[in-house]
């Protein structure tokens, strides 16, 4: 069939047909269909056809559009002119034709614009054609006016398949022509109908060009323009557009220092700050203040530094800005919150006075500024206060509202230490315990708790600011608290949040607080699902700080323990909120004389180990049968306790005594990867808190967990392995038994992952093997460098190179350069003739893959990581690692790769390889990764030749 009548009948069978299944084969065809080259042909001849659909023009456009950006290397050179006049053709015949379809054209006429050069394209290039045709046609204005408004919009984009150097080149062309198109767009402002592109192409060059002075911009007519359209209702957004780019431009990193650009803000700020009165206009779009409001944000954020002068012209945008703050609608008022953040910094740091010599005008000038801006922050605490109240019809709310909501309570949070850090803790506090005590009273009149709430998620806010010595405020805070209607589970969930915030000064409190306050905290337990969360992370935090006050009311902590891990009692902690309460008891038995701590020990750890025991004494099979979270939430306690009891004889001792039903679970579950991974995250906090006090279990459990690798393949064991290597690796006694775990775990390893599909089916294998490794070149390599695993991992690891797998590639690579790393260092001197007898029969394939890697095997997020190794590398093996990476390059075809492209990446290799700087090596190999990645038949070509997964590769593709 005619390919134009398979596509006209795709389109068809997926914008009108009724088969779900045809729908889905149409999409799947027609996107194949666009990688193909009979897609050029056929997209521009039924764009030409009058009689083609909406949905034909719009599908045809996009296809050409992107084929140009990325195909453009398709075609033989001889077609570029006949392309360019089917484009121009198109935009003409398309000056009132659908909008969307236009703009496709407009960008594949400005991809081929950046592709060809000003003297290949003719005429002057596409500005100056552009030129030409706008006087010559004066209808045809409207399509030549996005045409020139897309073309900087384009100049950098990485969707168009250009090589950088000539992306460069582009980019300098289009400033050369920064004139013209400025002067057309002036030619073009005296039309009413055309002043809203003129705008949009106006802000588009602005964004892009930066060479203009100051001065000229002031009196610019396009400036005088979007100025005055700032009070049109019909070109407000266009103008707000343009002003906010000209506030940029004044303090671009390609503009000169801001006394230069006072000619061009002198003449914005003053038309910007006519507007204030606007952002309380009852009869204004939300939309128009929203952009009115961008531009005092765009004031604020780029002049923040005069701003923080504290001249009179700049504490009138600040008052303005506070405005903008005070708005009920999030998204407009989070505008400033930057602003707010950027101040506070220039105010407090002393890094902003530097310029002012000596130390007593440093201190003189940063207190005049403080005293300044010290009354519109207080004003900024009290406005932040009333906005984080929960409105009365919260309980209304969506899931999605309430998301939002708390949201932004927390982003205004920031606010108000932003502010507290200018007014200081004490003053903020302060404005905060009058708001309480009026809300206070006021709750007890009208039943309104929501500003009491707002007042103590406010000095949760600050806690930190607030110096522990403080004690004329928090004792009054502390007592009302108790006392608040805690009924109100929002309310309680705050006032268990800020008890918790200010755990360090009820610590260093010398009043009898802490008793009400934990019976907040235990009520708080059984209020809400939310509320016992906050109860117990204030436990948590509470325990920690104030342990010395706790000592003697054990017995009632461990029956609070008791009874929430139990579910009992009413209390609604969830299994994972609960695990704050066992760090809050594992932290007090620290503080136990040793007989007292050992038995403490024994009854936090019980709640976990008698299920579990119950469990194991059913029976082997009754074991297997039970679902894993049954097993997975009494070890994941059994970690939390591991990991923070810090007593290491004691925790040893314990782990010993549990050894046997930890290994009855290893034996009868080892099938189950959940219940194997928090057994083993468990047995690693043990093996990390107890170091060598472990000994007595150690060998025990790496007996097991070798036997258990071999037959499940469960990655946790090499994780927790790694744990034991850290540990124990460089401890003499124990070199039998780990040489013997690295060579079974390692050998059995190797087995699994033969080919880069074994790596695919088993990344957290890969993951975790390179990991243990890396560990054991760090910890043991007396043990490691020199066993017979050593060049079987180092061959494993080169298969493995281009996994996908985010981690897995990072731990490969991470290993690879940790052995060139030894190899070069003074520590591993012993090691060398080992480690080149590795790596130099495998030097000219490894690098094969690492350049496949860079070029497109890899992702480019793993570019960094993958040049670390070839420039590790590169810095051992110098001259060696230049030629096999010269006959690398040699087979990629010159049409993908220009011979002066391999040749400044070669260069730039030898200058590493001698020492000098590697930036001028990263900015070559991220220029060499763009060339191979430009498009998809490039990348496919660089792949094909280099070949990262045949090893047997000899002759130039």
């Amino acid at each position: 069939m005619d390919p134009q009548k398979m596509v006209i009948n795709a389109l068809a069978a997926l914008y009108h047909g009724t088969n779900d299944a045809m729908r889905a084969d149409a999409d799947r065809w027609l996107q194949d269909f666009q990688h193909t080259i009979d897609a050029w042909q056929v997209a521009d001849s039924l764009l030409h056809d009058p009689n083609s659909s909406i949905e034909t023009l719009i599908f045809c456009s996009q296809t050409l559009r992107s084929k140009v950006q990325r195909d453009f290397e398709e075609l033989p050179g001889e077609a570029f002119g006949g392309l360019r006049d089917s484009l121009y053709t198109l935009l003409k015949r398309l000056n009132k034709g659908p909008p969307k379809v236009r703009t496709q054209i407009c960008i594949a006429i400005a991809a081929l614009a950046v592709h060809v050069s000003v003297e290949d394209w003719g005429g002057g290039g596409v500005v100056n054609w552009l030129s030409v045709e706008m006087k010559s046609q004066p209808e045809l204005v409207p399509s030549f006016l996005e045409l020139l408004t897309v073309l900087p919009q384009e100049a950098n984009s990485h969707r168009i398949a250009a090589r950088p150097e000539r992306r460069r080149q582009f980019e300098k062309e289009l400033v050369s022509f920064s004139e013209v198109a400025l002067s057309l767009l002036t030619a073009c402002w005296d039309f009413d109908e055309l002043k809203e592109q003129v705008l949009d192409g106006f802000a588009s060059w602005l964004r892009f060009c930066h060479g203009i002075s100051a001065a000229t911009l002031a009196g610019h007519p396009l400036v005088v323009g979007a100025l005055s359209s700032l009070n049109s209702d019909q070109l407000l957004e266009a103008a707000v557009n343009v002003t906010s780019e000209l506030i940029h431009y004044t303090v671009s990193k390609n503009s000169a220092d801001i006394s230069s650009q006072l000619p061009l803000i002198h003449v914005l700020v003053p038309r910007v700050m006519a507007l204030k009165d606007q952002l309380k206009d009852q009869s204004k779009d939300e939309e128009d203040v929203k952009a009115i409001a961008r531009l005092f944000a765009d004031l604020g954020d780029s002049y923040v530094d005069l701003i923080a002068t504290g001249s009179d012209e700049a504490l009138l945008i600040v008052q303005a800005l506070l405005e903008v703050t005070s708005h009920p609608e999030f998204d407009i008022s989070s505008m400033t919150y930057n602003f707010w953040h950027n101040l506070q910094v220039i105010l407090t740091r002393r890094d902003s006075y530097m310029s002012y010599g000596s130390e007593v005008s440093m201190e003189t000038e940063k207190n005049r500024r403080l005293q300044i801006f010290y009354g519109l922050y207080e004003m900024l605490v009290s406005l932040v206060c009333s906005k984080v109240e929960f409105p009365d019809n919260y309980s209304g709310f969506s899931e999605e509202d309430l998301k939002d909501f708390k949201h932004a309570r927390y982003a205004l949070s920031d606010v108000l230490l932003d502010a507290t850090e200018v007014i200081g803790g004490i003053s903020a506090l302060k404005i905060l315990f009058m708001k309480l005590v009026e809300a206070v009273r006021n709750c007890e009149q009208n039943s309104r708790w929501q500003p009491c709430e707002a007042v103590i998620f406010c000095m949760q806010a600050i806690a930190k600011s607030v110096p522990s010595q403080e004690n004329e405020l928090l004792p009054q805070v502390f007592n009302l608290i108790p006392n608040l209607p805690l009924q109100q589970q929002q309310l309680h969930q705050t006032a268990c949040a800020t008890i918790g915030a200010y755990s360090k000064w009820i610590d260093t409190s010398q009043l009898n607080i802490l008793p009400p306050l934990v019976d907040v905290l235990t009520k708080g337990m059984g209020s809400s699902e939310e509320t016992a969360a906050a109860a117990a992370v204030a436990f948590k935090y509470i325990c920690e700080d104030c342990r010395r006050k706790f000592v003697g009311s054990l017995d009632g902590l461990f029956h609070i323990y008791h009874i929430a891990i139990s579910g009992e009692g009413g209390y609604k902690v969830s299994a994972d909120d609960s695990m704050h309460l066992v760090e809050a008891l594992s932290v007090l038995i620290m503080e136990l004389p040793p007989e007292h701590a050992r038995k403490a020990l024994e009854l936090i750890c019980m709640p976990a180990i008698n299920p579990l025991q119950a469990i194991v004494n059913q029976g082997p099979e009754a074991l297997q049968q039970l679902p894993a979270r049954q097993l997975i939430i009494h070890i994941d306690r059994l970690a939390c306790i591991f990991r923070n009891v810090q007593l290491p004889e004691i925790v040893a001792d314990a782990v010993h005594t549990f050894w046997p039903l930890f290994k009855a679970i290893f034996d009868s579950r080892a099938w189950d990867m959940r219940t194997m991974e928090s057994l083993c995250r468990s047995c690693k906090y043990a093996v990390r808190t107890c170091g060598r006090y472990m000994v007595r279990t150690i060998a025990a459990m790496l007996e097991e967990i070798q036997a258990l690798y071999q037959q499940h393949n469960q990655s946790c064991f090499l994780y927790l392995s790694s744990e034991v290597i850290k540990i124990f690796g460089s401890d003499p006694s124990c070199a039998d038994y780990l040489r013997n775990l690295i060579e079974k775990l390692f050998g059995h390893t190797v087995k699994l992952l033969v080919s880069i599909q074994d790596f695919t089916a088993r990344p957290d294998i890969a993951d975790d093997c390179f990991l243990l490794a890396s560990r054991c070149i760090r910890y043991c390599p007396d043990l490691f460098v020199p066993s017979a695993i050593f060049p079987m991992l180092m061959h494993c690891s080169m298969i493995g190179i281009t996994i996908q797998h985010k981690e897995a590639s990072k731990s490969i690579l991470s290993f690879l350069s940790d052995v060139v790393d030894l190899a070069n260092s003074s520590e591993g001197q012993k090691y060398i003739s080992i480690i080149n007898d590795v790596i130099l029969p495998r030097g000219a394939i490894l690098t094969r893959i690492l350049i496949a890697s860079l070029t497109g095997a890899l992702p480019s997020s793993r570019l960094e990581d993958v040049s670390y190794v070839l420039l590790s590398l590169t810095r051992t093996y110098g001259i060696k690692v230049i030629e096999w990476a010269k006959e690398s390059v040699s087979l990629i075809p010159p049409a993908a790769v220009t011979e002066a492209e391999c040749a400044s990446f070669l260069s730039a290799l030898s200058k590493a390889a001698s020492g000098s700087s590697i930036s001028h090596l990263t900015d070559t190999l991220e220029e060499l990764s763009d060339v191979c990645r430009r498009n998809r038949t490039v990348q496919e070509i660089v792949q094909g030749a280099l070949r990262p997964l045949d090893w047997n590769l000899t002759t130039v593709a």
